[in-house]
């Protein structure tokens, strides 16, 4: 644990993917930087059939290769070299191209356990103090920081029901000149500082699985819309995919209950029948799981000396793979800010500003992007089920279109942080660490 009279620069709270993203960039700065996690880190060395996959898009692999990780992981993902988006019982498609583009991929396909360990290992190498398993329980107002009240926790188990109990431990105050709330979509310390939330039921749920197909995938990645919600299939290592089949809530449709239930055999027939033969049978299915859709958006992204990012800021569908997408040009762009006021106060209103208004157009319209695509895609009307199928051709057939929109999967709509241009932060001069108060 850090002295009692230390001033962090940046305390970030959540040490997920998003936390330990922001944490390993900001690195060179030659800041105090500190990290309130729940729970321990590390991942397992083990590989499984079911590892878990996250889309990276190519924007988010150069923000990578700013950080320095990338040459390292490339070689771990599945490139994606091409998109293709259709809706069932329509004409009609829209397909992205890497060749087109002229670019080495659309995206990458990283097992969540390989990016995690990938980001634990550099973690152990920065110099960013740790509070694991911990949680902060108050955040106060001071006159140039925020005084920070950390729990920590561990658990133990229980002799006679044999089940793991929380227990409380040590309480301190620490200071931070800026906090970071990277905690996740219930995020605490949204709910601490009283930021509202705007929330929006999709009345859908999601089953996600890797299944294996008759034919390869050649790298291509497929959305397709069905009457129920999208079904997207992305390439993985050793010829599987990552499945993620949306199912509607609403009355009347078959409930992802019911498909949760199938047997294997029953559950890749099912599959197909809506998804279709592009990749020959479904072979294999492995472990699945489900949980429910929504939108939840800040009202605010910022407040007194914090920032809030990742799904604290927005959680939205995965209809189209944005969500760490843009939780990493979150990171991209507030690195970017701490880094040219990083010789003064990182947790200054000039930087909080700065960051709101950089922000604003990338969240606004990439929410905006993702959330309609759910509502039209998920309307059965007959005559806009037309309408969408004319305007799929159109985005394939007009190429201003199709550029916007592969940009917009690409995540490099939008003005260009030194970490999303692949470049590194300008390192702050020696010496300027805050010493003790």
């Amino acid at each position: 644990m850090p002295k009692k009279d230390k001033i962090f620069d940046v305390l970030i709270v959540g040490g997920g993917m998003v936390g330990a993203s922001l944490a390993v960039a900001l690195e060179p700065l030659n800041l105090n930087v500190g990290m309130v996690e729940a729970y321990p880190f590390g991942a397992s060395d083990q590989p499984s059939y079911d590892d878990r996959a996250i889309a990276l898009s190519y924007g988010s692999s150069r923000i990578f290769s700013g950080m320095g990780l990338w040459d390292d992981l490339q070689a771990k993902t599945t490139a994606i070299n091409e998109i293709e988006v259709s809706d069932r019982g329509h004409f009609g498609a829209t397909r992205l191209s890497a060749l087109q583009e002229k670019v080495p991929a659309l995206g990458y396909l990283v097992e969540s356990r390989v990016l995690g360990k990938q980001l634990y290992e550099q973690l152990k190498k920065c110099q960013v103090e740790q509070f694991v398993p911990a949680r902060v329980t108050q955040v106060k107002q001071g006159e140039d920081s925020l005084n920070v009240i950390i729990e920590q926790t561990f658990t133990q188990k229980d002799k006679e029901n044999k089940e793991e109990k929380e227990t409380k431990g040590k309480t301190q105050t620490t200071q931070t000149r800026l906090l970071v709330a990277a905690d996740g979509t219930h995020s605490p310390i949204r709910e601490m500082l009283g930021i509202d939330v705007k929330t929006s039921d999709y009345q859908q749920s999601a089953i996600i699985a890797n299944v294996s197909t008759e034919k390869p995938h050649n790298n291509k990645a497929i959305e397709r819309f069905t009457a129920t919600g999208p079904i997207a299939l992305l390439p993985m290592s050793n010829n599987r995919c990552s499945l993620v089949w949306t199912h509607s809530t609403k009355q009347g449709m078959e409930s992802v209950e019911t498909t949760m239930a199938m047997d294997d055999e029953t559950f890749l027939q099912k599959l197909s029948e809506e998804f279709g033969y592009r990749f020959g049978r479904f072979t294999k299915v492995g472990a699945r799981s489900s949980y429910p859709l929504s939108l939840l958006t800040s009202k605010s992204n910022t407040a007194k000396r914090t920032v809030i990012i990742g799904n604290a800021s927005h959680t939205m569908h995965p209809v189209a793979g944005q969500g760490l997408n843009l939780a990493m040009r979150d990171i991209a762009v507030l690195a970017d800010l701490i880094s040219e006021n990083s010789t003064s106060d990182v947790g200054a209103d000039v930087l909080l500003q700065a960051y709101e208004k950089q922000r604003a157009g990338d969240l606004k319209t990439t929410v905006r992007y993702t959330d309609s695509l759910v509502r039209l895609f998920s309307n059965d009307n007959f005559l806009l089920g037309h309408a969408r199928a004319g305007g799929l051709l159109a985005v394939d057939r007009v190429p201003p279109l199709r550029k916007w929109l592969t940009r917009q999967s690409m995540g490099i709509n939008y003005r260009q942080s030194r970490l999303a241009r692949g470049l590194s932060l300008r390192t702050s001069a020696p010496g300027l660490k805050n010493e003790t108060v």
